[in-house]
């Protein structure tokens, strides 16, 4: 397989997962940015999808848009009522049908390269569950893109929890953090080190906040 057949496999399984395992999500796309800052639609699950990216492309404005370029996590709980993006929100609610959106950061060795872009036909359609399934979601992906074979399972980040919220634990209890900013270390690792966010979950779950010892910054 070709590196640019193995891209396009990665996020097509990507967007094609993105409803079946983020509660909220009914259609999903992933953004990338190439260079001289052009970003393109790589896979979606539908017009729908396309559409609203183009428009946030066009417009310079959007969640996709400020994810990318403010390096966060952006959620929109009404897009009929959205005062960040006052051009592209009324089309994507009226226009388009979506009502909620939630774009989620795809890195590499620290650099954004694009977004996992979901969206949702009801008002508040992302709990904080959502989120973190969509940080997983992510990450995965992110490994993937950077040469690794499509894990062998995308629903492994989900069904693994229990195991997730156990490595969270230590990393909140050893440095007092935040329980997203201590899934956000684990999330940053396993892209950085191209190891599963299954597998740095379990070792520091098991060995304690010394398994990330090498990684800290």
């Amino acid at each position: 397989m070709s590196a640019k057949s193995g891209f396009r496999d990665t996020v097509l399984t990507a967007v094609r997962s993105a409803p079946r395992l983020v509660g909220g999500c009914d259609e999903a796309g992933i953004s990338v940015v190439h260079a001289g800052g052009r970003v393109t639609t790589e896979a979606s699950t539908g017009e729908r999808v396309e559409q609203a990216d183009a428009l946030q492309v066009e417009l310079q404005d959007g969640p996709c848009v400020q994810s990318i370029q403010e390096s966060e996590t952006v959620r929109s709980a009404d897009l009929r009522d959205e005062p960040r993006w006052p051009r592209w929100s009324p089309s994507a609610a009226e226009r388009l049908g979506f009502r909620s959106m939630l774009c989620v950061q795809l890195f590499t060795s620290g650099r954004t390269f694009g977004c996992l872009n979901m969206y949702s036909d009801t008002v508040d359609g992302f709990d904080h569950d959502d989120v973190q399934a969509g940080l997983a979601l992510a990450a995965h992906v992110a490994v993937a893109l950077r040469g690794a074979d499509l894990v062998d399972n995308l629903e492994s980040a989900l069904a693994s929890r229990d195991v997730i919220g156990q490595a969270k634990g230590r990393l909140v209890e050893r440095f007092g953090l935040s329980s997203e900013q201590a899934f956000d270390v684990l999330v940053r690792y396993s892209q950085d080190r191209n190891v599963k966010l299954r597998e740095v979950a379990e070792q520091v779950a098991r060995e304690g906040f010394g398994a990330l010892d090498d990684g800290r910054s």
